[in-house]
C-alpha cells in the first residue's frame, strides 16, 4: 500500500469569495486538504511561510505578485526532514497569479521528488489551475504529475463528492 502525504499551502483571514472580501477562519485549500486527508487516510503537512503575507487580502495579493515577479523562494516556517517514505503527494494551493504561491515552489525545490506521484489540487475563484501544472512538471521533471483538480474556493466545504470522484480516477 502506498504511503500518502497531503502537503498544502492555505490562507485564512481576509479572502475574495463570491465577488466580495470575507474573513475566513480556515483557508479554502486547508478545507479541501482536510477532505482529501480523511478520504485517503494520508499524513498531512501545512506549508507555511516563515514571514506570512499580510492578513489584508489586497496587501496579500500585492506581496504575492511581487514575490512572483521576483521569482522569490520565501523561507518556510518548518519543513519535513524527508519525503522518502511517500509514494503519492497530494499538493494543494490557492491559485496566486496563475500558479502556486512561491512558498510551494520553495517546498518542491527542497526535495528530490523523482519517481513520486504528484496529484495537484488548487482553490480559486474563477482562474482554475492556471499554469501551475506546467510549473510543477518543470520543477519536478522526474515525478509523475497527474491531472489536477481545480476547486472553486467558495465551494471548498461542499466539494467532497467532486474530490471523491477525482481521487477515484487515479
Amino acid at each position: 500500500m502506498s504511503r500518502i502525504l497531503v502537503a498544502f499551502y492555505s490562507r485564512a483571514e481576509e479572502n475574495y469569495v463570491n465577488g466580495e472580501l470575507r474573513m475566513l477562519p480556515v483557508g479554502n485549500t486547508e478545507i479541501a486538504a482536510g477532505i482529501i486527508q480523511k478520504l485517503t487516510d494520508a499524513d498531512i503537512f501545512k506549508i507555511e511561510q516563515a514571514e506570512p503575507y499580510d492578513t489584508s487580502y489586497n496587501e496579500c495579493i500585492a506581496q504575492a505578485q511581487t514575490d512572483a515577479k521576483r521569482n522569490a523562494r520565501p523561507a518556510l516556517k518548518r519543513i519535513p526532514e524527508t519525503l522518502d517514505s511517500y509514494d503519492v503527494i497530494y499538493l494543494g494551493y490557492p491559485n496566486y497569479w496563475s500558479t502556486m504561491p512561491m512558498a510551494v515552489f520553495t517546498f518542491l525545490e527542497h526535495f528530490d521528488i523523482s519517481g513520486k506521484i504528484i496529484r495537484p489540487f488548487c482553490t480559486h475563484e474563477g482562474s482554475g489551475l492556471g499554469r501551475s501544472i506546467a510549473d510543477i512538471k518543470k520543477l519536478c521533471p522526474s515525478a509523475m504529475v497527474k491531472e489536477g483538480l481545480a476547486i472553486r474556493g467558495s465551494r471548498a466545504g461542499q466539494s467532497q463528492s467532486e474530490i471523491t470522484k477525482w481521487i477515484a480516477e487515479e
